[in-house]
């Protein structure tokens, strides 16, 4: 058995990987999901990624699975646990001494033009699924405030010795296939795998990411 620490993006929560954990643990897996410290200003990236290693303990074998803005936590969470495994879901990949409010610049993302949260974000999960999230991550989000964080440099001098995967999803609007592709190519040096769904595929298509998580899984 496996145990997936599962970090929630930028605005999220624990809440949003329920369907997700669900899967998991019908295939005979375990998974933690976690809060990140948001609500702490002065809480920086390796105090996120403490928060990781703190919520799975000594469960292992261990695969860290990091979604959107949680792309700067996942790289750190893996050096602290010494995971077997790191799968980055549409997730945004950090340079060294890159800040997280910096990345969108300097990554070359192309602005979507969407400014409906749920046309964005939600637009392949059924509205009262996605009600209920956003209901959820907007009362801690009240709360969030993220300062250190998300001005703080991106701390490794290289990307850590880990397995990565890198998960598309062909049908994200926040960001996009073509830029993916490029980013991933850049950054990882490796092609990314793709399947369909939006930027919140652990919503909309659980069991379909459930399916692959497990399929690439690391040899022993």
């Amino acid at each position: 058995m496996t145990t997936f620490a599962l970090i929630h993006g930028g605005g999220g929560s624990a809440f949003d990987w329920h369907l997700l954990e669900a899967e998991l643990r019908g295939r005979g897996h375990g998974t933690v999901a976690m809060d990140l410290p948001m609500s702490d200003p002065q809480a920086g990236l390796w105090d996120y990624a403490d928060a990781v290693v703190q919520a799975t303990g000594e469960h292992r074998p261990l695969v860290v699975v990091a979604h959107s803005w949680g792309g700067f936590v996942g790289p750190l969470a893996c050096l602290r646990a010494r995971a077997a495994a790191l799968v980055l879901v549409t997730a945004m990949i950090p340079s060294p001494g890159e800040t997280p409010e910096d990345w969108w610049e300097r990554s070359g993302r192309p602005a979507s033009g969407i400014e409906d949260e749920y046309e964005l974000y939600f637009h392949d999960v059924p509205r009262d699924l996605a009600d209920r999230v956003l209901a959820h991550d907007r009362a801690l989000a009240a709360k969030t405030s993220m300062d250190r964080a998300h001005r703080e440099p991106w701390p490794l001098a290289a990307w850590p010795d880990v397995t990565t995967r890198y998960l598309l999803c062909r049908d994200d609007r926040l960001f996009v296939p073509e830029f993916v592709r490029r980013h991933v190519k850049e950054r990882l040096g490796i092609t990314p795998d793709e399947m369909p769904g939006g930027h919140m595929v652990m919503l909309s298509r659980p069991g379909e990411l459930a399916d692959y998580l497990v399929r690439v899984l690391p040899a022993g």
